[in-house]
Order: structure tokens, then sequence, then C-alpha cells
């Protein structure tokens, strides 16, 4: 299955992890794999989908524009508390209405094919204005980083 202007199917496995904390065990859930739906599924792998919205442009711009863009996997939580991943997003501000609700929410570094891909989505449909307050958020990370690299 390829992706289109505005879709990208994944395949996307979990895994439980079990850690021990102090003298107590921790389970958690973290990524196994996340590929392309254009190879072949991995085995136990759910097929979500990366869509993008032309109304989320100005968040995958500020997304893009840090050092290091995310990926965000929504993901449901069944009764005996196993998650499935159900979707992905590129726009911090759905994982993070997520995470205020309760809802699961894994993050990785985002590929560069789909940092380019969100990148020919922007310029197909056009910017959208950031407003001052998180733009200079952006820009003072930045400068933050910067003069840490010079130190």
């Amino acid at each position: 299955m390829q992706h289109t202007q505005s879709v990208w199917p994944m395949y996307v496995t979990l895994k439980k992890v079990e850690k021990q904390i102090g003298r107590w065990m921790s389970e958690s859930w973290e990524l196994d794999q996340v590929v392309p739906a254009s190879q072949d599924a991995p085995a136990g792998a759910s097929l979500v989908l990366l869509e993008l919205f032309l109304d989320e442009r100005a968040s995958y711009r500020l997304n893009l524009d840090m050092d290091n863009p995310m990926l965000y996997i929504v993901c449901d939580e069944k009764e005996d508390g196993t998650w499935v991943p159900a979707a992905i997003s590129a726009d911090q501000n759905v994982a993070a209405g997520c995470l205020e609700g309760d809802t699961p929410v894994l993050n990785m570094p985002m590929p560069e094919a789909i940092a380019c891909w969100i990148e020919a989505f922007i310029s197909e449909h056009g910017e959208v204005e950031i407003s001052a307050h998180r733009r200079k958020h952006v820009n003072r990370r930045k400068e933050v980083a910067e003069e840490q690299r010079r130190h």
C-alpha cells in the first residue's frame, strides 16, 4: 500500500517491557517496529495511518523546525492493559490532547522521508501563519541549543 499526498499507511508493532524500579517490577509499552505499508507487514502489526490535515499545517511546521522532529503514535488501551496503535500524528497538539485525556502516546524520531513528505504537503497547500508566542518558544529553544553547542 503506497502513500498519497495526505496519507501514509504504516505497520506498527509494540512490545511490552518489564523493568525493575527499586524493588518493584513495572510494565510499560514501547515501539517495536514502524515500517511503511509498502513493505511486508511484521508479525502482529497494526495498519495505522499517518494522515495530514490542512488545519494542522502550522503545527507540522513547528515540529519540522525543531532540532528533533517527532512522530506520535496514539494508542488505544484494552481492558487487559494491552496497548494497540490507533493513529500516527506529526502534530504535538494532538499528542498533548491525547495525553491530557489519559490516552497513551508513544513518540519516535521522524524519518527523513516523512519529513520531506510533510514539507511537500505544506508547500503544496501553503504556509500558515504561526502565532508569535509559539514561534518565540521555538526560536528560543534553537538559540539555547546553539549557545550550548558553542560552549
